[in-house]
């Protein structure tokens, strides 16, 4: 199964601009969660919980949203794209 159109040297074309959002939507997780001094902390509660769990919790929403949104930059990246210079 081929994800794009061939440049001839086996390598399919991609949208570079599609490839690098894709790559800030799975780097912006990492920098939410990896900062832990912003959420090492008890207050504010929500529903009882401290914000350390709450906080933990919303970023398993968030990455799955932000990596299924990568997910579709990649696809659209790979897809072919009609030559503007024509047939060659």
């Amino acid at each position: 199964m081929s994800l794009g159109a061939d440049r001839g040297d086996g390598v399919p074309t991609s949208n570079k601009g599609l490839l690098v959002a894709a790559g800030i939507c799975l780097v912006i997780p990492l920098i939410g969660l990896m900062w832990v001094g912003s959420y090492a902390k008890v207050d504010p509660k929500l529903w009882g919980f401290p914000f350390f769990f709450w906080y933990q919790f919303l970023w398993v929403i968030i990455c799955s949203v932000l990596t299924y949104t990568a997910h579709r930059l990649v696809i659209a990246a790979r897809r072919p794209r009609p030559d503007r210079d024509g047939d060659r």
